[in-house]
Protein backbone atom coordinates (compact mmCIF):
# COMPACT_ATOMS: atom_id res chain seq x y z
CA UNK A 1 0.00 0.00 0.00
CA UNK A 2 2.70 2.41 0.89
CA UNK A 3 4.92 1.90 -2.14
CA UNK A 4 1.48 2.55 -4.38
CA UNK A 5 0.96 5.54 -2.74
CA UNK A 6 3.73 6.62 -3.21
CA UNK A 7 3.76 6.30 -7.00
CA UNK A 8 0.54 7.52 -7.17
CA UNK A 9 1.51 11.02 -5.34
CA UNK A 10 4.66 11.22 -7.48
CA UNK A 11 2.34 10.83 -10.32
CA UNK A 12 0.89 14.20 -9.78
CA UNK A 13 4.52 15.62 -8.66
CA UNK A 14 2.58 17.16 -5.84
CA UNK A 15 4.45 14.87 -3.01
CA UNK A 16 5.05 16.35 0.19
CA UNK A 17 6.57 13.40 2.90
CA UNK A 18 5.37 14.07 6.50
CA UNK A 19 7.99 11.88 8.96
CA UNK A 20 6.17 10.87 12.00
CA UNK A 21 6.64 9.11 14.71
CA UNK A 22 4.43 5.95 13.42
CA UNK A 23 5.71 6.16 10.06
CA UNK A 24 6.09 8.40 6.52
CA UNK A 25 2.96 9.50 5.84
CA UNK A 26 1.62 11.73 3.34
CA UNK A 27 -0.59 14.67 1.71
CA UNK A 28 -0.71 15.83 -1.30
CA UNK A 29 0.31 19.96 -1.49
CA UNK A 30 0.17 22.37 -4.34
CA UNK A 31 3.54 23.60 -3.73
CA UNK A 32 5.41 21.55 -6.10
CA UNK A 33 3.88 21.58 -9.63
CA UNK A 34 5.27 20.45 -12.67
CA UNK A 35 5.89 22.73 -15.56
CA UNK A 36 5.87 20.58 -18.73
CA UNK A 37 7.55 23.38 -20.74
CA UNK A 38 10.47 23.42 -18.51
CA UNK A 39 10.21 19.20 -17.19
CA UNK A 40 10.98 20.23 -13.84
CA UNK A 41 8.83 20.68 -10.50
CA UNK A 42 7.70 24.10 -9.80
CA UNK A 43 6.79 25.40 -6.27
CA UNK A 44 3.73 27.64 -7.01
CA UNK A 45 3.86 29.28 -3.54
CA UNK A 46 7.27 30.46 -3.71
CA UNK A 47 8.30 33.64 -5.54
CA UNK A 48 7.00 37.18 -5.75
CA UNK A 49 4.70 40.04 -6.46
CA UNK A 50 5.08 41.37 -10.26
CA UNK A 51 3.48 44.66 -11.23
CA UNK A 52 1.44 43.86 -15.08
CA UNK A 53 -0.48 46.93 -16.47
CA UNK A 54 -2.31 43.74 -18.07
CA UNK A 55 -4.09 43.25 -14.59
CA UNK A 56 -6.58 42.80 -12.86
CA UNK A 57 -8.40 39.91 -15.13
CA UNK A 58 -11.96 41.51 -14.58
CA UNK A 59 -13.39 44.50 -13.95
CA UNK A 60 -15.76 44.62 -10.41
CA UNK A 61 -18.46 46.50 -12.32
CA UNK A 62 -18.42 43.53 -14.97
CA UNK A 63 -19.17 40.76 -12.00
CA UNK A 64 -22.25 41.09 -10.47
CA UNK A 65 -21.92 38.59 -7.75
CA UNK A 66 -19.38 40.90 -5.72
CA UNK A 67 -20.37 41.60 -2.44
CA UNK A 68 -20.14 44.59 -0.64
CA UNK A 69 -17.38 43.81 1.41
CA UNK A 70 -14.98 43.40 -1.41
CA UNK A 71 -16.01 45.80 -4.10
CA UNK A 72 -13.23 48.26 -3.06
CA UNK A 73 -13.55 50.28 -6.30
CA UNK A 74 -17.50 51.05 -6.20
CA UNK A 75 -16.82 51.57 -2.77
CA UNK A 76 -14.32 54.63 -4.16
CA UNK A 77 -10.50 53.01 -3.31
CA UNK A 78 -8.95 56.27 -4.66
CA UNK A 79 -5.73 53.88 -5.84
CA UNK A 80 -5.52 51.28 -8.61
CA UNK A 81 -1.68 49.98 -7.96
CA UNK A 82 -2.95 47.21 -5.91
CA UNK A 83 -4.74 45.54 -8.89
CA UNK A 84 -1.65 45.82 -11.30
CA UNK A 85 0.15 42.84 -9.23
CA UNK A 86 0.82 39.38 -11.01
CA UNK A 87 2.08 36.83 -8.82
CA UNK A 88 5.50 35.12 -10.29
CA UNK A 89 6.74 31.63 -9.45
CA UNK A 90 10.69 31.41 -9.23
CA UNK A 91 10.95 28.90 -11.47
CA UNK A 92 8.12 29.15 -13.60
CA UNK A 93 4.41 30.61 -14.60
CA UNK A 94 1.16 30.38 -12.90
CA UNK A 95 -1.60 29.14 -16.04
CA UNK A 96 -3.45 31.15 -17.04
CA UNK A 97 -7.18 30.93 -15.86
CA UNK A 98 -9.13 29.49 -18.49
CA UNK A 99 -12.74 29.53 -17.70
CA UNK A 100 -14.78 28.31 -20.73
CA UNK A 101 -12.09 25.68 -21.23
CA UNK A 102 -12.30 25.02 -17.26
CA UNK A 103 -16.39 24.40 -17.48
CA UNK A 104 -16.31 22.31 -20.54
CA UNK A 105 -13.80 20.04 -18.74
CA UNK A 106 -16.29 20.08 -15.11
CA UNK A 107 -19.43 20.07 -17.47
CA UNK A 108 -22.14 18.62 -15.10
CA UNK A 109 -19.94 18.83 -12.09
CA UNK A 110 -20.43 20.26 -8.42
CA UNK A 111 -17.69 22.13 -6.93
CA UNK A 112 -18.10 23.44 -3.26
CA UNK A 113 -16.44 26.27 -1.09
CA UNK A 114 -17.04 25.22 2.44
CA UNK A 115 -15.32 27.85 5.48
CA UNK A 116 -16.44 31.37 6.72
CA UNK A 117 -16.01 34.57 5.28
CA UNK A 118 -12.84 34.16 3.73
CA UNK A 119 -13.89 31.07 1.64
CA UNK A 120 -16.82 33.54 0.44
CA UNK A 121 -13.77 35.79 -0.44
CA UNK A 122 -12.61 32.82 -2.67
CA UNK A 123 -15.64 31.97 -3.95
CA UNK A 124 -16.59 35.16 -5.43
CA UNK A 125 -13.17 35.34 -6.99
CA UNK A 126 -13.53 32.15 -9.10
CA UNK A 127 -17.18 32.67 -9.95
CA UNK A 128 -16.09 36.30 -11.33
CA UNK A 129 -13.36 34.45 -12.93
CA UNK A 130 -15.84 31.99 -14.86
CA UNK A 131 -18.18 34.56 -15.86
CA UNK A 132 -15.42 37.12 -17.47
CA UNK A 133 -14.52 34.25 -19.71
CA UNK A 134 -18.04 33.54 -20.78
CA UNK A 135 -20.38 36.74 -20.32
CA UNK A 136 -23.45 35.70 -22.07
CA UNK A 137 -23.69 32.53 -20.56
CA UNK A 138 -27.32 31.71 -18.24
CA UNK A 139 -26.64 31.80 -14.67
CA UNK A 140 -28.74 30.82 -11.96
CA UNK A 141 -28.85 31.33 -8.26
CA UNK A 142 -30.37 29.30 -5.60
CA UNK A 143 -30.27 29.88 -2.04
CA UNK A 144 -30.88 27.98 1.02
CA UNK A 145 -30.00 28.49 4.63
CA UNK A 146 -26.79 27.15 4.62
CA UNK A 147 -25.84 27.09 0.95
CA UNK A 148 -25.89 29.48 -1.92
CA UNK A 149 -25.47 28.11 -5.39
CA UNK A 150 -24.41 29.53 -9.01
CA UNK A 151 -25.04 27.07 -11.68
CA UNK A 152 -23.60 27.90 -15.30
CA UNK A 153 -26.86 26.01 -17.20
CA UNK A 154 -25.53 25.69 -20.54
CA UNK A 155 -22.75 23.66 -18.73
CA UNK A 156 -24.39 22.20 -15.79
CA UNK A 157 -21.55 23.45 -13.62
CA UNK A 158 -22.65 24.62 -10.15
CA UNK A 159 -20.66 26.72 -7.97
CA UNK A 160 -21.46 26.79 -4.10
CA UNK A 161 -20.58 28.10 -0.91
CA UNK A 162 -21.74 26.16 2.13
CA UNK A 163 -20.99 28.80 5.20
CA UNK A 164 -19.42 26.96 8.16
CA UNK A 165 -16.95 28.85 10.64
CA UNK A 166 -15.52 25.93 12.43
CA UNK A 167 -16.19 22.75 9.69
CA UNK A 168 -17.08 20.58 13.69
CA UNK A 169 -21.31 21.69 14.76
CA UNK A 170 -22.03 24.50 17.08
CA UNK A 171 -25.49 23.38 18.56
CA UNK A 172 -27.86 24.94 20.35
CA UNK A 173 -28.87 23.10 23.22
CA UNK A 174 -30.42 23.83 26.78
CA UNK A 175 -27.31 24.65 28.16
CA UNK A 176 -26.51 27.11 25.38
CA UNK A 177 -24.40 27.04 22.16
CA UNK A 178 -22.12 24.28 21.83
CA UNK A 179 -18.79 23.76 20.05
CA UNK A 180 -18.99 20.04 19.59
CA UNK A 181 -15.14 18.78 18.52
CA UNK A 182 -16.10 15.80 17.56
CA UNK A 183 -18.96 16.08 15.59
CA UNK A 184 -19.86 16.92 11.84
CA UNK A 185 -23.27 16.32 10.85
CA UNK A 186 -23.23 18.37 7.79
CA UNK A 187 -20.54 15.64 5.85
CA UNK A 188 -23.62 13.91 4.18
CA UNK A 189 -23.89 17.77 1.76
CA UNK A 190 -20.34 18.11 1.38
CA UNK A 191 -19.13 14.24 0.37
CA UNK A 192 -21.72 14.58 -2.46
CA UNK A 193 -19.95 17.36 -4.35
CA UNK A 194 -17.10 16.27 -7.01
CA UNK A 195 -14.57 19.35 -5.55
CA UNK A 196 -14.76 20.47 -2.18
CA UNK A 197 -12.40 23.40 -0.80
CA UNK A 198 -12.48 23.63 3.13
CA UNK A 199 -11.43 26.77 4.98
CA UNK A 200 -11.68 27.33 8.76
CA UNK A 201 -9.48 29.50 11.43
CA UNK A 202 -10.12 32.94 11.80
CA UNK A 203 -12.87 31.84 14.24
CA UNK A 204 -11.12 29.71 16.78
CA UNK A 205 -9.67 32.53 18.53
CA UNK A 206 -12.65 34.94 18.77
CA UNK A 207 -14.05 35.74 22.42
CA UNK A 208 -16.25 37.93 24.12
CA UNK A 209 -19.14 39.13 22.48
CA UNK A 210 -17.68 37.80 18.70
CA UNK A 211 -17.45 34.51 20.23
CA UNK A 212 -20.25 32.38 18.40
CA UNK A 213 -20.21 29.67 20.67
CA UNK A 214 -20.56 29.30 25.03
CA UNK A 215 -19.37 26.15 25.90
CA UNK A 216 -17.12 23.42 24.50
CA UNK A 217 -17.74 19.46 23.90
CA UNK A 218 -15.85 16.78 23.18
CA UNK A 219 -16.80 13.30 23.62
CA UNK A 220 -18.97 13.46 27.38
CA UNK A 221 -17.03 16.24 28.58
CA UNK A 222 -17.56 19.70 28.58
CA UNK A 223 -15.58 22.59 29.18
CA UNK A 224 -16.66 26.83 29.21
CA UNK A 225 -12.99 27.12 27.43
CA UNK A 226 -9.78 25.79 26.60
CA UNK A 227 -6.28 26.88 24.54
CA UNK A 228 -8.08 27.83 21.04
CA UNK A 229 -4.89 26.28 19.08
CA UNK A 230 -5.56 22.54 21.10
CA UNK A 231 -9.25 23.52 20.31
CA UNK A 232 -8.40 24.04 16.60
CA UNK A 233 -6.75 20.80 16.04
CA UNK A 234 -8.82 18.91 17.77
CA UNK A 235 -11.74 19.86 15.69
CA UNK A 236 -9.71 19.96 12.44
CA UNK A 237 -8.66 16.45 13.21
CA UNK A 238 -12.37 15.23 13.53
CA UNK A 239 -12.61 17.24 9.90
CA UNK A 240 -9.81 14.82 8.78
CA UNK A 241 -11.05 11.94 10.20
CA UNK A 242 -14.42 12.55 8.37
CA UNK A 243 -12.33 13.16 4.69
CA UNK A 244 -10.90 9.75 5.32
CA UNK A 245 -13.96 7.50 6.27
CA UNK A 246 -16.51 9.86 3.88
CA UNK A 247 -15.19 10.63 1.02
CA UNK A 248 -15.03 8.74 -2.11
CA UNK A 249 -11.95 9.48 -3.29
CA UNK A 250 -12.43 8.09 -6.87
CA UNK A 251 -15.40 10.69 -7.47
CA UNK A 252 -14.29 13.72 -5.23
CA UNK A 253 -11.01 15.95 -5.07
CA UNK A 254 -10.21 17.38 -1.75
CA UNK A 255 -8.68 21.15 -0.93
CA UNK A 256 -7.74 22.84 2.16
CA UNK A 257 -7.33 26.41 1.87
CA UNK A 258 -4.28 27.55 3.53
CA UNK A 259 -4.31 30.55 6.56
CA UNK A 260 -5.22 33.41 5.01
CA UNK A 261 -3.18 36.50 7.01
CA UNK A 262 -4.83 40.10 8.46
CA UNK A 263 -2.39 43.12 8.19
CA UNK A 264 -2.96 45.25 11.74
CA UNK A 265 0.55 45.30 13.08
CA UNK A 266 2.88 47.16 11.59
CA UNK A 267 5.96 45.64 12.85
CA UNK A 268 5.10 42.54 10.68
CA UNK A 269 5.79 44.83 7.26
CA UNK A 270 8.57 46.83 9.19
CA UNK A 271 6.82 49.52 10.21
CA UNK A 272 6.52 49.47 13.52
CA UNK A 273 3.38 52.03 15.40
CA UNK A 274 1.08 51.68 12.29
CA UNK A 275 -1.83 49.73 13.58
CA UNK A 276 -3.74 48.96 10.22
CA UNK A 277 -4.03 48.68 6.34
CA UNK A 278 -5.25 51.89 5.22
CA UNK A 279 -2.59 53.79 3.87
CA UNK A 280 -0.99 50.72 2.21
CA UNK A 281 -0.90 51.04 -2.16
CA UNK A 282 2.14 48.15 -2.32
CA UNK A 283 2.89 44.71 -1.54
CA UNK A 284 5.93 43.73 0.48
CA UNK A 285 9.22 42.86 -1.64
CA UNK A 286 10.85 40.18 -1.67
CA UNK A 287 9.47 36.60 -1.61
CA UNK A 288 9.87 35.94 2.26
CA UNK A 289 7.66 36.93 5.35
CA UNK A 290 8.85 36.83 9.07
CA UNK A 291 6.03 35.95 10.40
CA UNK A 292 4.52 32.42 10.90
CA UNK A 293 1.87 31.20 11.88
CA UNK A 294 1.15 28.58 14.80
CA UNK A 295 -2.12 27.60 12.46
CA UNK A 296 0.05 26.95 9.72
CA UNK A 297 2.14 24.01 11.30
CA UNK A 298 -1.39 22.84 13.15
CA UNK A 299 -3.14 22.02 9.38
CA UNK A 300 0.45 20.26 7.78
CA UNK A 301 0.27 18.36 10.84
CA UNK A 302 -3.33 17.22 10.62
CA UNK A 303 -3.10 17.04 7.28
CA UNK A 304 0.07 14.38 7.25
CA UNK A 305 -2.33 12.36 8.88
CA UNK A 306 -4.83 12.04 6.31
CA UNK A 307 -4.38 8.98 4.11
CA UNK A 308 -6.12 9.98 0.98
CA UNK A 309 -4.68 12.96 -1.07
CA UNK A 310 -5.70 16.30 0.21
CA UNK A 311 -4.70 19.31 -1.56
CA UNK A 312 -3.39 22.51 0.40
CA UNK A 313 -3.45 25.51 -0.97
CA UNK A 314 -0.54 27.13 0.77
CA UNK A 315 -1.13 30.85 -0.06
CA UNK A 316 -0.28 32.02 3.54
CA UNK A 317 2.97 33.86 2.57
CA UNK A 318 2.06 35.21 -1.02
CA UNK A 319 -0.77 36.90 0.93
CA UNK A 320 1.48 37.95 3.23
CA UNK A 321 3.17 40.41 0.98
CA UNK A 322 0.32 41.97 0.16
CA UNK A 323 -0.77 44.34 3.03
CA UNK A 324 -1.80 46.65 0.57
CA UNK A 325 -4.91 44.42 -0.92
CA UNK A 326 -7.62 44.55 1.84
CA UNK A 327 -10.37 46.51 1.90
CA UNK A 328 -9.28 49.03 4.62
CA UNK A 329 -11.93 51.24 4.73
CA UNK A 330 -13.09 50.96 1.18
CA UNK A 331 -15.65 48.46 1.56
CA UNK A 332 -20.19 48.75 1.76
CA UNK A 333 -20.21 47.89 5.75
CA UNK A 334 -18.35 50.59 6.98
CA UNK A 335 -15.42 49.98 9.25
CA UNK A 336 -11.56 49.29 8.72
CA UNK A 337 -11.15 45.46 7.17
CA UNK A 338 -7.37 44.25 6.89
CA UNK A 339 -8.65 40.79 7.18
CA UNK A 340 -10.90 40.11 4.14
CA UNK A 341 -9.20 41.14 0.46
CA UNK A 342 -10.89 43.14 -2.78
CA UNK A 343 -12.28 41.93 -5.58
CA UNK A 344 -10.96 41.90 -8.10
CA UNK A 345 -7.51 41.22 -6.45
CA UNK A 346 -5.34 39.25 -4.51
CA UNK A 347 -8.23 35.84 -4.46
CA UNK A 348 -7.82 35.77 -8.02
CA UNK A 349 -4.03 34.04 -7.50
CA UNK A 350 -6.04 31.57 -4.56
CA UNK A 351 -8.20 30.79 -7.97
CA UNK A 352 -5.65 30.92 -10.36
CA UNK A 353 -4.19 28.51 -8.59
CA UNK A 354 -6.87 25.96 -7.58
CA UNK A 355 -7.61 25.93 -11.49
CA UNK A 356 -3.74 24.86 -12.11
CA UNK A 357 -3.93 22.32 -9.90
CA UNK A 358 -7.29 20.98 -11.23
CA UNK A 359 -6.47 21.32 -14.49
CA UNK A 360 -2.69 21.05 -15.17
CA UNK A 361 -1.74 18.42 -12.98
Amino acid sequence: MGFLWLSYCSFYALLILVHAANGAQCYNSVTSLRDRKMGESCNMFQGSWIFDDAYPLYESSSCPFIRREFDCKKYARPDDQYLKYRWQPTDCNLPSFAGEDFLRRFKGKKIMFIGDSLSLNFWQSFLCLLRAAVPQVNITNETNESITSFTFQDHEVSVMLFHSLFLVDVETEQLGRILKLDSIKNGDTWKNMDILIFNTYQWWGRKGPKQPWDLIQEGNNTYEDMDRTVAFRKGLTTWAKWVDSDVDFAKTKVFFQGISPSHYNGSDWNDPGVTNCAKETQPVMGSTHPVTYQATTIVKDVLGTIENPVYLLDVTTLSQLRKDAHPSSYNGLGGMDCTHWCIPGLPDTWSQILYAALIHY
